[in-house]
């Protein structure tokens, strides 16, 4: 019997399924006969919390049987996921096990954070990976906060942390004709980097403040100036006139700069590097 976890996580050779989220149980014996029946129990701290038997379905033009159940966990633990075939006079008893962590989509532990990184990472938001709450991790969900229209905040909650696993939260391309590109949206204040229909980063952004506004409209990259400049911007690609694309010490989560879009210092250099002469910039409201 092979034994596989659906609809789970992986952080390594883990694998973990969210409290109160549906996973799935599936499973392979060979060889198949008619009418054999397999039991699946999950067993938390030595407790029966799950016990259901499903009959084999004929697979692979009946050289195997399938069987599959899905469970809800409400409480976060360790389950010992247990299936074993029944014995019968064409087959004998035949086990398998394997082990699932179930986790609260807090980030009050390692495996959540790298699994929460994992996921905005998937999303395409920038993000560290090392399984440590930092400054980047923040700055990728204040981006993701501004995406969804959400409180601009840089802490994760349970249900970002949730919507986020669960692959919410897309930035949609408005120009792909443009293809290799920059789209600065203002009303969410954030700024991608897109191939074609293809989002490739996403970053937390500030442009012109309401007293001195971003020019709206389709621009090509025409100078770049590596380094810092007298006004303290940091690795400038300018679109048009004095506008440029700039790493900056303030990027508050609201429009606040005197016409430019500002990124975050740590962000500026990559940025740069990515964006060539001639490069299109999108800038809409």
């Amino acid at each position: 019997m092979k034994l596989k976890l659906e609809k789970v996580h992986r952080d390594g050779e883990r694998r973990v399924a969210l409290t109160r989220e549906k996973f799935r149980v599936s499973g392979l014996v060979r060889p198949f006969a008619a009418a054999q029946q397999v039991e699946v129990r999950l067993v938390r701290r030595g407790r029966v919390i799950h016990r259901v038997r499903k009959r084999l379905r004929p697979v692979q033009g009946g050289r195997a049987g399938a069987f599959e159940t899905a469970y809800r966990a409400r409480r976060a633990g360790p389950i010992k996921v247990r299936a074993v075939h029944l014995r019968t006079p064409q087959l004998a008893v035949a086990p398998a096990a394997t082990w699932l962590a179930v986790l609260q989509p807090d980030l009050s532990s390692q495996t959540m954070v790298r699994l929460f990184q994992k996921g905005l990472a998937k999303l395409h938001y920038v993000t560290s990976r090392g399984g440590v709450y930092d400054s980047a991790t923040a700055r990728a969900v204040m981006a993701y906060r501004k995406v969804r229209g959400l409180p601009r905040t840089y802490s994760a909650t349970r249900d970002i942390v949730r919507d986020v696993l669960r692959g919410k939260g897309r930035f949609h391309v408005r120009h792909p004709g443009d293809g290799r590109h920059v789209e600065a949206d203002i009303s969410r204040q954030v700024l991608a980097l897109i191939e074609g229909r293809n989002v490739r980063r996403i970053y937390h952004t500030s442009t012109g403040s309401p007293a001195t506004p971003t020019v709206l409209g389709r621009f090509r990259v025409y100078r770049k100036s590596p380094g810092t400049n007298s006004h303290g911007m940091v690795h400038s690609s300018y679109f048009i006139g004095g506008y440029a694309i700039h790493g900056y010490h303030s990027v508050p989560p609201y429009n606040a700069s005197h016409g430019c879009l500002r990124v975050p210092i740590p962000d500026a250099w990559s940025i740069y590097e990515w964006i060539g002469m001639g490069t299109v910039v999108r800038v809409y409201p």
